[in-house]
C-alpha cells in the first residue's frame, strides 16, 4: 500500500508526462496556450513594456517551466520580435525540462519556427540555474504537484488501484489546519519549489496561471481528464487501472498555500487576479486593437472569439487565476 501522493507522482511523472501528449482538440484537455497565441502575446506585451521603461533588461532571461512542446515561450518570442526585432537577439530564452523527449520536441519546434534566429537553452532542473535577471512564466503546473487526500483525521492510500483510508500523517494534518481544511487535496512540494526558484534567480519576476481559489472548498476537486471527458476520482465504478498513466489527473490549486510557500522563501506577491483581469491588465485588448488596425475586421473577429474563451467568466476567465511574484527588485 502506498501514499496517494506517490501514486499521483507515478501516474503523471513516470508515465503521462514522460512522453509527448497532445493538448487541444486531439488531446485530453485544453489550456489557454492551445486556445490562441494571444495568451503568450499578452505576456510578451507586459515584458516588452517592462523593457521599455527600464524595469527589465533587454539582455535578461525569459524562462518557461512546464512548457510541454514549447508553444507558450515560442508565442512570447514571436510577439517580442513583432514589437522589436532586435530583442530576440539580445534576450535569452530557456526552458526547464527534465524529460529528454520533450526537450527534443521543444528544440524542433523552435527550429521550425525561428530557424537559427533564436537559441533555446535547456535546463533539466532549477538546481542547474544561476541567473542574475529573469522573467519566468508557467501555465498550469501547480495543479500537477503531488498531493495527499485527507478526510478529517484520515488520508488516502492506494493498493491494487483501490483507495483506502488510514490514519493521517500529523504533518499533513498540520499543513491542512493552517488553511482550515478538513477535506480535499493537500499539495506537496510548493515550499521546495519556491526555495529552488529563490536560489536559481537573483532578481526575477514569476507569473503563473492555474485553476483554483484562495479559500479551500473542503471537498475533493481531484479529477481525471481523458479525451475531453472528466471523471471525478471517486466516481463509482471508475477503472483507475485502465486510466493510470494514460490520462491527466489534476486538482484545484490552493492559492493561499502557494502564496505562503513563496513568501516564506523570500518572494514578494505582486498580484493575485482572475485570468480575465490579469490578461486585460497585461494588454490583451490592446493586441486585439492592433490586429484590427493591421489585419482587418474579419481576422479581429476570429481572434476576439478565441479571446472570449480566455476572459469570459463562464469559461476560463474566472475559473483560472494568476499570481505574480517578484524577488530582489528592491
Amino acid at each position: 500500500m502506498e501514499r496517494f501522493s506517490n501514486f499521483f507522482y507515478r501516474w503523471l511523472y513516470q508515465h503521462y508526462y514522460s512522453s509527448p501528449r497532445e493538448i487541444g482538440k486531439k488531446g485530453d484537455f485544453f489550456t489557454a496556450v492551445s486556445v490562441t497565441p494571444l495568451f503568450g502575446g499578452t505576456i510578451a506585451n507586459y515584458i516588452f513594456k517592462q523593457i521599455e521603461v527600464g524595469k527589465f533588461p533587454s539582455n535578461g532571461y525569459i524562462f518557461e517551466i512546464g512548457a510541454h512542446k514549447g508553444y507558450l515561450l515560442a508565442d512570447i518570442v514571436q510577439f517580442l520580435y513583432t514589437f522589436n526585432p532586435s530583442l530576440i537577439k539580445s534576450l535569452k530564452f530557456a526552458i526547464i525540462e527534465p524529460f529528454e523527449p520533450l526537450q527534443k520536441l521543444q528544440q524542433t519546434y523552435f527550429k521550425e519556427s525561428f530557424k537559427d534566429e533564436v537559441t533555446l537553452l535547456h535546463f533539466k532542473d532549477l538546481k542547474e540555474v544561476k541567473v542574475d535577471y529573469a522573467f519566468i512564466v508557467a501555465n498550469e503546473i501547480f495543479d500537477a504537484f503531488p498531493c495527499e487526500l485527507i478526510y478529517k483525521d484520515k488520508m488516502a492510500y492506494v493498493k491494487d488501484f483501490k483507495i483506502a483510508w488510514q490514519k493521517a500523517d500529523e504533518d499533513i494534518l498540520a499543513k491542512a489546519k493552517r488553511f482550515n481544511q478538513v477535506k480535499g487535496e493537500v499539495a506537496l512540494g510548493y515550499e521546495q519549489f519556491a526555495k529552488k526558484m529563490k536560489e536559481a534567480f537573483e532578481v526575477a519576476e514569476f507569473v503563473t496561471f492555474d485553476y483554483g481559489d484562495l479559500e479551500v472548498r473542503n471537498d475533493f476537486s481531484i479529477r481525471i481528464y481523458f479525451k475531453h471527458q472528466v471523471f471525478p476520482l471517486f466516481e463509482p465504478n471508475l477503472d483507475l487501472k485502465a486510466l493510470f498513466g494514460r490520462s491527466d489527473i489534476t486538482y484545484d490549486v490552493n492559492f493561499s498555500h502557494l502564496i505562503e510557500a513563496f513568501q516564506e522563501n523570500g518572494w514578494e506577491k505582486e498580484g493575485y487576479k482572475t485570468q480575465a483581469v490579469a490578461l486585460v491588465d497585461f494588454g490583451i485588448m490592446e493586441l486585439l486593437e492592433k490586429i484590427m488596425n493591421l489585419r482587418g475586421f474579419e481576422i479581429y473577429k476570429q481572434e476576439l472569439e478565441k479571446v472570449k474563451i480566455l476572459i469570459s467568466p463562464s469559461l476560463m476567465g474566472e475559473r483560472f487565476k494568476m499570481v505574480h511574484f517578484s524577488k530582489g527588485k528592491g
